[in-house]
């Protein structure tokens, strides 16, 4: 879309479409942070995977318009999300667009009075899907950022619009703890409605031209990790029933279609103790999402009036053991204004280490998580938020070089200088020494590669299985030490395994020695290491709470 000239004051299909194909990235980029919010009322399933898979739908039917008419766009991506909804958030969401629809009949370019007359029929829309609608949850953050932009006067611009809306909605989404007990026992905000926030950001974001590069990758998705069913077993008590959605076609020789009313389906449900109902008719398609402990009744009663096109049924007993509440969501924030002259970016896994990368200078963190790995679009995104001509990388991992390198080779926008850190300890050593006044890109880049190239990194991880190697007969269980790819230690003992590792690691001409402590090590530890560096070394010992999940311990040595 390229730079932003002008405020917008009508928008078409194509700026339409554009700005939800920006919306459904933002959401995928952030879906693993909206089902670490899944809280209420009971896990079904990944909100934020659920509902970027709702509108990745419409996307995809967005495929087959190539129209200026913003009608017929909204018409094709309602379409496409009603058919694709999963969850009970997707489902709302599928029909606040449907909504959307119905306001925009008729229409080929949107100003403030056809977006508020849209966005309204889109909260009415969402809110009659469901039986018995419950606030704080995803419908408040549509209502009431609906009802605040309402107020922007019809010869504002959609960007004032939009503005005000996101107000609106950050608003209305740290509200939601104060209206369901449950979100603020777990300390978090509602998912569903954080999901509605990364989607109309993302659409401000187009309208903004800020979202070009995005736009170009919109069909990215990734597969949530399966529930581990092994935990379900011959003694385990059914508590919370089965998550059931079904999509069913209405059929003349079974009911008479056109007369069909949607309530005797929701009736039905009722009676056989049905919850979390949404369900709806759209055209001479019933869709259905409930939590029931009889699911073959539901599919038994569709059948009486229809054909079943899909079907999905998972046991939320299943589910409820594999979720983690963890709030990570912060606003999203515009780019700088003013582009920047240098900026880095980092990857880093953990809490802690994130924090401390942020601290020491890195304007971005991508999470680096060992089991998801980050893609180009990641990368792409980071250099789009940090707004600079010369945009410095610190992969931190042997795994990532070639992705941050592609990245930087497909990013048009800055000159993308990768520094090939191999590890989290080279990532904090650059950190710590980076040093733009030289204002020269060799110069600087050499000194990210001076720290890099001096540090040694020790690593204590685990075994997961018996094996053999350099020499050692390694248990599953037993406590390994790595300096780069070189094990050291091998312990069944992680403080002596770890002792062990610095013992060993070359510390000539080095002075300090800095503990990243992980998940897996308590204080009590940290104490045992810092008291035998001090006995056996003239080296400073420091430590900080990382936070990572694989390594116990990263020493930085330097």
């Amino acid at each position: 879309m390229g730079e932003r000239m002008a405020a917008t004051y009508k928008l078409d299909g194509y700026a339409f479409a554009d700005m939800v194909k920006s919306g459904a990235v933002n959401l995928r980029n952030n879906a693993q942070t909206v089902n670490e919010l899944n809280v209420f009322p009971i896990p079904d399933g990944d909100t934020g995977e659920n509902m970027a898979r709702t509108i990745e739908g419409g996307i995809s039917a967005l495929a087959a318009v190539d129209s200026g008419d913003i009608s017929a766009v909204a018409a094709e991506l309602a379409r496409g999300m009603l058919l694709s909804a999963r969850g009970n958030s997707g489902v709302i969401l599928s029909q606040f667009f449907e909504g959307v629809r119905r306001g925009l009949v008729g229409v080929k370019q949107a100003g403030i009075r056809e977006l508020k007359a849209a966005f309204t029929a889109g909260v009415k829309q969402a809110y009659s899907a469901v039986v018995q609608p419950t606030e704080g949850t995803i419908l408040t953050v549509m209502r009431e950022a609906t009802d605040g932009a309402s107020k922007v006067g019809d010869d504002e611009s959609t960007d004032k619009y939009f503005s005000v809306f996101i107000d609106e909605m950050y608003a209305s989404l740290e509200r939601t703890p104060e209206l369901l007990p449950v979100l603020k026992e777990s300390g978090v905000i509602d998912s569903g409605g954080a999901g509605f926030v990364y989607i109309v950001e993302g659409m401000n974001r187009a309208l903004l031209g800020e979202a070009d590069s995005a736009m170009q990758n919109h069909a990215h998705t990734e597969v949530a990790a399966a529930a581990d069913t092994d935990k379900f077993d011959e003694n385990s008590e059914m508590k919370f029933g089965y998550c059931t959605e079904v999509i069913a076609q209405l059929t003349s020789k079974k009911t008479d279609v056109e007369a069909y009313d949607v309530k005797t389906l929701i009736t039905y449900l009722e009676s056989i103790g049905g919850d979390s109902i949404v369900a709806f008719k759209t055209g001479t398609r019933i869709k259905v999402h409930v939590h029931t402990f009889e699911p073959d009744k539901v599919l038994s009663y569709c059948l009486t009036v229809g054909e079943l096109v899909a079907v999905k049924v998972e046991n939320m007993s299943v589910q409820h053991t594999e979720v983690v509440v963890r709030n990570r969501f912060v606003r999203q924030t515009p780019k700088n204004a003013n582009r920047q002259k240098y900026a880095c970016v980092a990857v880093a896994d953990g809490d802690g280490i994130i924090e401390q990368f942020k601290s020491l200078g890195a304007d971005y963190v991508v999470d680096g998580k060992q089991t998801m790995n980050p893609s180009a679009q990641d990368f792409i995104a980071a250099f789009d938020e940090v707004n600079a001509q010369v945009i410095f990388v610190l992969p931190n991992n042997s795994n990532i070089i070639l992705t941050a390198k592609q990245a930087a080779e497909l990013y048009t926008k800055s000159q993308v200088v990768v520094i090939e850190s191999k590890t989290l300890a080279e990532g904090y050593s650059a950190l710590s020494m980076h040093d733009y006044t030289a204002d020269d890109v060799d110069k600087i880049k050499a000194i990210f590669e001076d720290a890099v190239n001096t540090v040694e990194t020790g690593l204590v991880t685990y075994a997961v299985r018996d094996s053999h190697i350099c020499g050692k007969d390694i248990k599953k269980g037993d406590f390994l030490g790595f300096a780069g790819k070189d094990l050291l230690a091998c312990n069944g003992d992680m403080i002596v395994a770890a002792c062990e590792l610095l013992d060993k690691i070359d510390k000539t001409d080095k002075s300090v020695i800095i503990a990243m402590r992980g998940k897996a090590a308590s204080d009590e530890d940290v104490a045992k290491i810092a008291a035998h560096v001090r006995n056996t070394t003239d080296l400073e010992f420091y430590d900080f709470d990382g936070g990572q999940d694989v390594y116990s311990f990263i020493f930085v040595v330097e």
